[in-house]
């Protein structure tokens, strides 16, 4: 028996794989999704939600903040270094000037941040703000 809101997320998340099929390693998910006769979004869950794990013991909510405000501002400036465009380089420089002066105030006021409750969840929802594509507010 399935149950149908299930069977609609995963179809969900495999168009989403599918949409990125390089990042997602698609091919891969594939391959693993023949050989266990697992869906391919179950795979993918599992593996990212051990990858988050991980990552989370290693450094906790400084490290996986740090990494969602480097990861794809970095592959986008790299992008943006190859287009002929200048808003783009304007963006993106404008967003690593506020990255290093964000970062050099937290180890500076390192002390105070211990006391501001979900401190790098804001961290991550402004840098969010600041580099997603419907905001652009870098």
């Amino acid at each position: 028996m399935t149950h149908p809101q299930l069977d609609q997320f995963v179809q969900k998340v495999d168009e989403t794989l599918a949409s990125y099929p390089t990042l997602c390693q698609y091919d891969r998910l594939r391959d693993l999704e023949k050989k266990t006769g697992q869906p391919k979004a179950y795979i993918f869950l599992v593996a990212f939600t051990i990858l988050s794990t991980v990552i989370y013991s290693m450094g906790g909510m400084k490290l996986i903040s740090d990494l969602s405000a480097f990861l794809y501002p970095a592959y986008m400036s790299f992008k943006a270094i190859d287009s002929a465009d200048p808003v783009d380089d304007m963006q993106w420089l404008t967003y690593w000037v506020v990255f290093a002066a964000f970062s050099i105030l937290e180890n500076v006021a390192s002390f105070l941040i211990s006391w501001i409750p979900m401190y790098y969840m804001f961290k991550i929802g402004f840098f969010l703000w600041l580099y997603h594509p419907k905001f652009m507010a870098a």
